[in-house]
């Protein structure tokens, strides 16, 4: 098991384009090693592995059996499988499209179950898995025939994990991820979902949430406080994704201009001086509609690299993260997650996306290292 800082540290490989099979392993083969060799060289090095739907059916057994050996090769594992975007996730236009199929509909349970079974087989012996999804679908338009067939979904995949974990001895925890404009964004809402759920007792330990740094903070959450409601509510964290968003003062439109891109959605909350919140699903929306006023501050769903402070001459939510580390279980799984590498202004791409994955591990593992997690 690599433990880098003492901590289960990797980067979801969604930052790679690839919605084939093969693509989706030449960019492995390309970008792990390397990695590997500047963050773990000398231990066990974790893939948080992103799997489409089209990638995932093409994984047959003779596939499977070629990538478990290039695992043992490289000296690495995959203990945590992104199920989220179920199809390509690099296109042209991403936007609302990431989110569907949402939970609903039975190819959003199939596609999950794949993963499971998939996962299962390379999760190292004793090691509790994971696989994020989405969370629910879109905000608005669930009625209550909608919530019992997502109901029923969920109970599908988690009995599947239930039957792994019974024939197998793995243990695979669905994590559902909250995000800014989806039916579960903020923590509350996570908590009062699963608890409706209702859930038999024997399943209630395979289902939580993967923690996204950037989500949160873009609802204007805290952590010490989103941490407590999670514990009070009894809801699992399967692993913990560390990201930043783009956090912005009273801005221009024309300050803006550099984020505003067509392929993903860039979901915005705005906190006015008074405290109140104004939420709007992409940023286009945002631009248009919400009046610049002076004491406003701004907070974008727009991945920015951990590293850096400040983005385009704006500020970001990184220090989100530095309170977040030292309130962690050390046993949680932290998992990097920049994907927007390919639509960032220039001025934040800095080198290679080799080079700049290394550096935002050793930058998360510089923290970990700190006194109380900050430096």
């Amino acid at each position: 098991m690599s433990k880098i800082s003492g901590r289960l540290i990797t980067y979801c490989s969604n930052i790679h384009p690839g919605d084939s099979w093969a693509e989706t392993f030449t960019a492995l083969r390309q970008h792990v090693p390397a990695v590997k060799a500047a963050v773990s060289p000398e231990q066990p090095f974790p893939i948080g592995l992103r799997l489409s739907q089209r990638a995932a059916v093409e994984l047959t057994t003779g596939e499977k059996r070629r990538f478990t050996d290039w695992l043992r090769e490289n000296d690495c594992f995959v203990p945590t499988v992104n199920g989220f975007p179920y199809g390509s996730f690099h296109g042209e236009r991403v936007k609302e499209q990431v989110y569907l199929p949402d939970w609903r509909r039975p190819e959003r349970a199939a596609y999950t179950i794949c993963l499971a079974d998939l996962l299962a087989g390379w999760l190292p012996e004793g090691m509790t898995g994971s696989i994020s999804t989405v969370p629910v679908g879109l905000k608005g338009g669930f009625s209550e025939q909608d919530l019992t067939a997502v109901r029923q979904q969920i109970l599908t995949v988690l009995s599947h994990l239930q039957a792994l974990r019974r024939a197998r001895g793995v243990r695979i925890v669905l994590a559902l991820e909250p995000e800014p404009g989806c039916l579960l964004e903020t923590t509350d809402e996570v908590c009062d979902f699963l608890a409706a759920l209702a859930l038999p007792p024997d399943l209630r330990d395979l289902i939580g949430v993967c923690y996204d740094c950037c989500h949160q903070a873009v609802e204007f959450e805290t952590p010490a406080a989103s941490l407590a409601r999670l514990a009070a509510a009894g809801v699992r964290i399967a692993k913990v994704q560390v990201s930043s968003a783009l956090r912005l003062l009273a801005p221009t439109p024309t300050a803006l201009k550099p984020f505003d891109e067509p392929r993903y959605l860039h979901q915005v909350v705005v906190r006015s001086r008074n405290g109140d919140l104004s939420r709007y699903q992409d940023l286009p929306e945002a631009i248009a509609r919400h009046p610049v006023a002076t004491g406003d501050e701004w907070r974008c769903h727009f991945h920015v690299p951990i590293f850096v402070a400040e983005a385009g001459g704006h500020g970001t939510t990184r220090s989100f993260i530095e309170e977040i580390l030292p309130l962690l279980p050390p046993q949680l799984l932290l998992e990097v997650e920049t994907y927007t590498w390919e639509v960032l202004p220039p001025e934040l791409r800095s080198g290679s996306v080799t080079a700049s994955i290394i550096r935002e591990l050793h930058w998360l593992e510089a923290q970990l290292d700190a006194p109380h997690g900050r430096p």
